[in-house]
């Protein structure tokens, strides 16, 4: 079994919707959407729900008011200004527990909270683990070690070959998350100034982790010169480009029906996504 991460150091680089066509590729795999806080790959594969589990972490300070003798501690020391009237905002609770420790009475509990949801689900190209975080919710690298954990215990029941994960967008938390331990990365990019940077930035990541990456330009023909400042940048530090996908209305079309674009259409974008998914699936860590 192995697992190859798809990434990009921006967003709008076409990252999901090939993953959606890789998708249709690969056999024997399981699929999981590790970009929790903007969730999408679902909207492409039309799931049906067969799991819904609730995701508990961080807490916030609730004050009881029966036992709170209102000294004023908690809302003085409150770095955040979380406390007034004696009353935690919980959104402006960062669930530090300072309040909790200082209280004279006891008055202040730390209750968990409920940040998001997890899902399984069945499509027609194999199980896909997935799932939601809450709105203003963090811990969200937490919640994407829950879904890559869920996804392994899928593969191994069923031997499958593959975990196919669709990973954030940048270079923090979520995305540390996704990629320590994976096999391979994908990363997407397109020949924009901000897409080279970010490029450069989450190649970085994938070193740090030791992980064996390879760069799929997707778009390529907008810009060709900038097509050839990042294919010499990958010469420079020994990456392979495994593909270049050029720009197609196809791909929009295929993503407004719904479908994968390699479902969708037979022209020279499925052709490429076609080949790029026989050289990556041979990736060695």
């Amino acid at each position: 079994m192995r697992e190859i991460v798809v990434l990009s150091g921006k967003g709008g680089t076409g990252k999901t919707s090939i993953v959606g066509s890789l998708a249709a590729l690969a056999k024997d795999k399981v699929l999981a959407d590790c970009d929790v806080d903007a969730a999408d790959l679902h909207l492409l594969l039309k799931p049906s729900l067969k799991e819904k589990t609730e995701f508990w972490s961080g807490q916030t300070a609730v004050i009881d008011e029966e036992k709170c003798t209102r000294c004023g501690l908690c809302q003085e020391l409150c770095r955040f200004d979380a406390i007034k009237d004696y009353t935690v905002d919980p959104v402006a609770c960062e669930g530090c527990g300072f309040c909790f420790h200082i209280c004279p009475v006891d008055a202040i509990a730390m209750e968990e909270n409920l940040s998001g949801h997890w899902f399984i689900a069945d499509t027609k190209y194999g199980p896909l683990v997935h799932a939601r975080l809450g709105i203003a919710q963090e811990n969200s690298g937490k919640l994407v070690a829950q879904v890559r954990q869920k996804a392994r215990q899928i593969a191994q029941e069923r031997n499958l070959d593959y975990i196919l994960s669709d990973g954030p967008l940048g270079i923090g938390c979520p995305v540390i998350s996704s990629l320590s331990g994976a096999n391979a990365a994908l990363l997407v990019t397109e020949p924009t100034l901000s897409g080279i940077h970010d490029l450069e930035r989450v190649l970085g990541v994938c070193r740090h982790f030791g992980v064996t990456a390879e760069v799929c330009i997707n778009k390529y023909d907008l810009n060709e010169e900038n097509t050839r400042r990042i294919e010499g940048y990958c010469a420079d530090q020994g990456i392979s480009v495994a593909a270049r996908i050029p720009f197609d209305n196809a791909v929009t079309e295929a993503m407004v029906r719904g479908k994968p674009v390699v479902e969708y259409a037979s022209g020279r974008v499925s052709q490429e996504i076609e080949k790029l998914w026989d050289g990556i699936s041979g990736i060695r860590s």
